[in-house]
């Protein structure tokens, strides 16, 4: 019985008559007419193959081919044309230039992927030598309740050493609130009133309310929320330092005993520190959480000097006087790194 298996290897094929048969001679001209292109187009391939093997007969063979054929490639110009036509396959491109986005100059259009500049970076932490201090002549304290009686200690350490303080709290105020009042023009008019060297603002104890977004309200506390109050931050962060001329020193907010109220400022003060990317070496993050409330827990007193020291007011929010002259020793630290007075 004859047998039914196929031949799936197609070999029978090749006794079909209607498949076209090439002779020796014109297996032999196709042959060197392929060897014929690749010496005109690549011939120095050859040459670059032998200086990579090891020293040996191999390696004389190849040099030995390769030299006359290097020597044709490299007299015509199809190398170079092959070259610009198939560039963009190569894995080997040269990565001298491109790559990433290129940064635009300043003034250029705006591009997906802002360039980062040198007022990003507080030269002391990337061990460059600080900036010649500036002269304090006018410090304004400014923000929320928090600001009190902070900015009374402030003025009191400072105006006898010949600094104007200007004190403007803005009391249950929020920059998500802006129907209340709106940050945005409040700080503008501050620098256009009082053109102050430096400015110290804590606020965020009362945030959490919802921002106008492109789509409509943006609802407390998600990444949404937080780019938003970010971006109200940023803009005014870009006011008060007036073009690099002055600083910024914009204090976190410590937790308080109520919970809720420490979710929302867990956000506003990572929303603050991104706010500040662009300028570190002229907005001044002054960390408080660190000093009154570290890993975020709440306490009325802190150890000073080795004994325990009540620093809030019995709303379990706002600062005593003890606070208040802790807070300014911060402030004050501060200032001293960039200030003379």
């Amino acid at each position: 019985m004859p047998s039914t298996h196929s031949d799936d290897s197609q070999m029978s094929r090749f006794d079909d008559p209607r498949v076209r048969r090439v002779s020796a001679r014109q297996a032999v001209l196709a042959i060197a007419f392929t060897a014929l292109l690749l010496v005109l187009f690549s011939g120095g391939s050859v040459e670059t193959a032998a200086d990579e093997l090891t020293p040996g007969i191999g390696r004389d063979v190849v040099a030995a081919v390769g030299d006359p054929t290097g020597w044709i490639a490299a007299s015509l110009p199809l190398a170079e044309a092959q070259a610009e036509l198939t560039g963009g396959l190569s894995p080997d491109s040269e990565l001298a230039e491109g790559g990433f986005a290129a940064a635009p100059e300043a003034g250029a259009a705006a591009t997906r992927v802002p360039p980062v500049g040198p007022e990003s970076f507080d030269p002391t932490a990337i061990g460059a030598s600080p900036p010649a201090k500036l002269e304090l002549e006018k410090l304004l304290v400014t923000g929320d309740s928090m600001t009190i009686p902070m900015d009374a200690v402030l003025a009191q350490r400072l105006t006898g050493e010949g600094v104007e303080v200007v004190r403007d709290p803005k009391l249950g105020s929020g920059i998500s609130n802006s129907d209340f009042l709106d940050w945005g023009q409040v700080s503008r008019a501050q620098v256009r009133d009082e053109a102050p060297d430096a400015v110290v603002i804590i606020i965020g104890a009362g945030e959490g309310f919802p921002i106008d977004g492109p789509a409509g309200p943006i609802e407390c506390c998600g990444p949404a929320w937080a780019a938003a109050y970010a971006n109200r931050v940023r803009q005014m962060m870009d006011t008060y330092r007036q073009g690099g001329e002055a600083r910024v020193y914009w204090l976190s907010v410590p937790a308080s005993r109520n919970e809720k109220r420490w979710e929302i400022s867990q956000v506003v003060n990572e929303a603050v520190r991104i706010a500040a990317t662009p300028w570190l070496s002229q907005v001044r993050i002054i960390d408080l959480v660190s000093i009154f409330t570290p890993g975020g827990v709440y306490s009325d007193t802190i150890g000073v000097d080795g004994e325990e020291a009540l620093v809030r007011d019995s709303d379990g929010l706002h600062f005593n006087e003890a606070g208040a002259e802790i807070a300014a020793d911060a402030v004050i630290e501060r200032l001293d790194r960039d200030f003379t007075h």
